[in-house]
Parts: structure tokens; C-alpha cells; sequence
């Protein structure tokens, strides 16, 4: 290979230090987990130990490959205070966190209504501190002597730019991800930014997620061996960096991507910027692509919810595997009409905010709660097979809202990509309910990363990112069309039980 590209990715659970060549494939990739540090009684990021292991594996990795450039792709909702001397001068806290009620209020007394703020900076009100303006907020009143001393408040993969390069960065994918920081209508900082008082800890000037923030600092060069000419590019928010291998094949429209994990994340990349007047309030929002166009996005905790109530499942019934896909049974469960999985475990963390996580059997309600503790087990939890297939038919329900409020249109195809692209049930289910959109499984098995090696050839090579599209292949497996004359009915009866208090 002529070059190497050294790609940093941080998802909120797994962190990763892979290696691309010069056309694109990955040629190494190493991972690890970090427990959460305890800080005041908060889970934060442990900012130290994952620079250590980070500095590590680009040393290994610098050994062993010809790397030229370094590119950082991280999850969203996460930033950090830097003071004069380039550290952390305010704990990382987990955007988990969950303040409470009384500061939610708070918020929006000091900035403005819900609907008013999702209108200007595309952002919904979330629970807990996924919108990074509640995140700041409470770092000021938390942490005030440290927040006094910040210099710089980075986004988090500029934190990283930043410890590899001494130079301080922003971009338009992080800025622009549900954070109230920016105005979409007047393409600048928010007027929350400004109430905040943090406008000038920001920087100024939005790049692009291709261009070069700088080259490796000498500190970093020595502690890495990467060379002194190593270039590190802006980074990119991990979600955005997911479609530009899309991009680059299918072009920058006509296709929504469902891209599956822990967090479900429908990204519809769209024309122009907007609501309707019945989205204000839902939880819908705006991503900003990396050529700062408008991406209409929802999101829930899709991941989560399958990880847990199989969990309960397999705890139930003394198994650990998880059955294939019986036309039969799924049929019989969408005929028979009284067996639901209803969100949020999460709450106010995906498409029904307001719905309790439960079971509806047979016209009862088995609380999360309650099957947790063994007090009270649905019926349908009894029966292995039955409890899978109404868990996994419950992620395709979800799945159908968020994409039409991410404005799935007729003829648009669909993209499913991730975890959930190995589930044979609910990849037939949701072909299945859109008989009018093509579904197709992706086979890039790693896009954040890939997508952000993409980033770092742009900066090397000054190329266009269609000029990237004949490095690498893209499988579009199309999901056969099924009808299936229940789903409908069973999903008005599941949305009407999910909307309900």
C-alpha cells in the first residue's frame, strides 16, 4: 500500500482503533470497552485510560502500516471543557444522565418552549442530557469552578483533534445533531449558545468533516511514532459518517437509511429544511449531513429494547438462543391481535415518549416492573418462541413510525444496515408493510468507520467523495415482497396502545 488511514471510533460501548488502506479496506481493527468512571456520583467519560489505549494502538498501529492521516468519528450528544492547558477542566458526564424533571423545566423557561427551539435549531426535547444544550447547563451549575476555567468547549470528536493536534476545531455533522446549538434558519450559533454564554468558547468557523485540523502535534508523534507529517482531519459525528458510503454510491437523495444498533437511527437525507405543523413536539429533528444539507432523522433505542426483553425471555425460559423466523407463528401473532411489546424502557427516548414499557396480553398490562421481578408474567412470556417473535415484531412497529416521521416517501428505497440486518424476521416483516419502497440489507459491516476513512482519503488527496465510490464495493440485498394482510390491523391496535397514558 502507498498509505495507510488510522480511523479513531467511539461508540458509546465500544471504542475502536482500525487501520484502512489506500483503496479503503480495513486491514486492522482493534476493540475495547471502558467502564464508566464514578465522578460526584456520575457516570463520566474516562477520558484518560481511553487516550492511554487510543495512544497504544496508533502505536502498534504506526509500527506496522505507512499511516498518513488519523480521522475520529464519535457517538453524539458528548462534549468537553478544555481549559488553558489543553485538558478536561469539567468531568465528561454520561449523556445518560437523567436530571430530572425540575431541570427540563428550567431549560426551557430560560431559552424557550419546546416547539419554538425544535422550530429553529431542529432539535426535540429529550430526556436525560441527549441534547448537549442541557449538558452545558448542567456543567455550569455542577461544576462551576471547573466550567470558569474552560477555554475551549469542544465537541467530542474535536476533543480528540485537539489532544492529537494542540488546535481546537468544530464541524458542521456534530453542531448540527440535536444539540439546540445551532440555528438551522440562520445558519449561526443559537440564541440558546448565546444565553449559555458560550458562543465565544466555540469556534468561530465551521469546516468541513474532510478538512485538516492540523498535523500531529510533536507530543503525540513521539508518545505514537506516527510521523511528524501525519495529518489529523476535523472528524465527523458517527451517524453522519454512516452515509457517506451511501453518498458515494447512490448519491446524496432518494434513499433513507435505517441504521441499527443500540440506538435505531432513520436518516432521510432531504432537500430543504422544515416541520409540519403536527411534528413540532415528536421526536423528529435535523441532522446536518457533512455538505451541510438537511437530513430528516428519528430516532429510538431500538438496540436497548431487543437486548433487554430478550434478556427477560431467556430468563424466563432457561434459553440462550434466539429462534428463526417462522412464517407461521409471526402470522398467527399479527391475526390473533392481543399481544403487544410497548416502549419506552428509555422513556423519552424514541418515537412514543409517553408510553410506559409493558406487555398487553389478553387485554391485561404486564408492567416492565412486574415481569422483571417475576411477579407477574405475561402469558405469551411463557412461550419462547411467541414472546421472540411479539418482541421483534414490536421493533418493526417502532421502526414503521420513525421512518414515516423521518418523511419516507413511495419510491424512496430503504437501507437497513447493522444488527438488525441479520434478523430474518423483522427484515420480512418490514419489507413486508412497504409494499411500496424497495428494502435492501447492506453488507458494510463497519460504515462509521469506513465512512470516516472516507473523510481522512478527501483531506489527503483533495478528491470529491464520488470520486471514492469505485474503492469499494456495496451489496444492496433486496428483502423479498411478502403481503401480509394483518400487519396493518395489528398495527393500529399496537400505535393506539403506544400512544396511550
Amino acid at each position: 500500500m502507498k498509505y495507510a488511514i488510522a480511523v479513531i471510533d467511539i461508540g458509546m460501548t465500544n471504542k475502536k482503533v482500525a487501520v484502512y488502506d489506500d483503496g479503503l479496506r480495513q486491514v486492522d481493527a482493534q476493540y475495547r470497552n471502558f467502564p464508566p468512571l464514578m465522578t460526584d456520583g456520575l457516570e463520566t467519560h474516562d477520558l484518560q485510560a481511553m487516550e492511554e489505549w487510543f495512544v497504544e494502538r496508533l502505536a502498534a498501529a504506526a509500527a506496522a502500516y505507512p499511516i498518513r492521516a488519523v480521522a475520529v468519528t464519535t457517538h453524539g450528544a458528548t462534549f468537553v471543557c478544555v481549559g488553558e492547558d489543553g485538558k478536561p477542566c469539567v468531568p465528561c458526564v454520561y449523556y445518560t444522565h437523567e436530571p430530572g424533571d425540575e431541570f427540563h423545566e428550567r431549560f426551557y423557561s430560560l431559552f424557550g418552549s419546546r416547539e419554538e427551539l425544535q422550530a429553529r435549531t431542529g432539535t426535540p426535547a429529550f430526556k436525560a442530557m441527549i441534547n448537549p444544550a442541557k449538558g452545558i447547563l448542567f456543567a455550569k451549575e455542577r461544576f462551576p469552578a471547573g466550567f470558569a476555567r474552560t477555554k475551549s468547549l469542544l465537541n467530542y470528536p474535536q476533543y480528540w483533534g485537539l489532544r492529537l493536534t494542540g488546535r481546537a476545531g468544530a464541524e458542521g455533522t456534530y453542531v448540527g445533531c440535536h444539540s439546540y446549538l445551532w440555528d438551522w434558519k440562520a445558519s449561526r450559533w443559537s440564541s440558546v449558545a448565546e444565553k449559555l454564554g458560550i458562543a465565544g468558547l466555540m469556534p468561530a468557523e465551521l469546516k468541513n468533516s474532510w478538512d485538516i485540523l492540523g498535523k500531529i502535534s510533536p507530543d503525540m508523534s513521539k508518545r505514537t511514532g506516527l510521523g511528524a507529517g501525519t495529518e489529523v482531519v476535523m472528524g465527523i459525528h458517527d451517524s453522519n459518517s454512516s452515509l457517506l458510503p451511501h453518498f458515494a454510491k447512490k448519491g446524496e437523495t432518494g434513499f433513507v437509511l435505517n441504521s441499527t444498533g443500540t440506538w435505531c437511527v432513520i436518516m432521510n437525507p432531504v432537500k430543504e429544511y422544515g416541520f409540519s405543523a403536527d411534528e413540532l413536539g415528536k421526536v423528529v429533528f435535523f441532522n446536518l449531513s457533512a455538505f451541510r444539507t438537511p437530513v430528516k432523522t428519528a430516532i429510538f433505542l431500538g438496540g436497548q429494547e431487543f437486548e433487554t426483553w430478550s434478556k427477560l425471555l431467556m430468563d424466563i425460559n432457561g434459553r440462550t438462543d434466539l429462534p428463526f423466523y417462522s412464517k407461521e407463528l409471526y402470522d398467527a401473532v399479527l391475526a390473533r391481535k392481543d399481544e403487544f411489546i410497548l416502549p419506552e424502557l428509555t422513556a423519552g427516548s424514541g418515537q412514543f415518549p409517553g408510553s410506559k414499557p409493558r406487555v398487553r396480553d389478553g387485554g391485561s398490562d404486564f408492567s416492565f416492573p412486574e415481569i422483571k421481578a417475576g411477579t407477574r408474567i405475561p402469558p405469551c412470556f411463557r412461550d419462547y418462541e411467541r414472546g421472540i417473535a411479539v418482541l421483534r415484531i414490536s421493533l418493526v412497529m417502532q421502526t414503521l413510525v420513525a421512518l414515516e416521521r423521518a418523511g419516507l416517501e413511495e419510491g424512496k428505497e430503504v437501507f437497513t444496515e447493522g444488527g438488525f440486518r441479520k434478523n430474518e424476521a423483522y427484515n420480512a416483516l418490514l419489507s413486508a408493510a412497504l409494499p411500496g419502497n424497495r428494502v435492501a440489507l447492506t453488507d458494510i459491516a463497519e460504515a462509521t468507520a469506513l465512512g470516516a476513512a472516507m473523510t481522512a482519503k478527501m483531506g489527503l488527496t483533495g478528491g470529491k467523495l464520488s470520486d471514492l465510490a469505485k474503492d469499494f464495493e456495496v451489496e444492496y440485498k433486496e428483502v423479498p415482497k411478502r403481503v401480509i394482510p394483518a400487519l396493518a390491523a395489528y398495527r393500529a391496535s399496537w400505535e393506539k396502545l403506544a400512544e396511550s397514558r
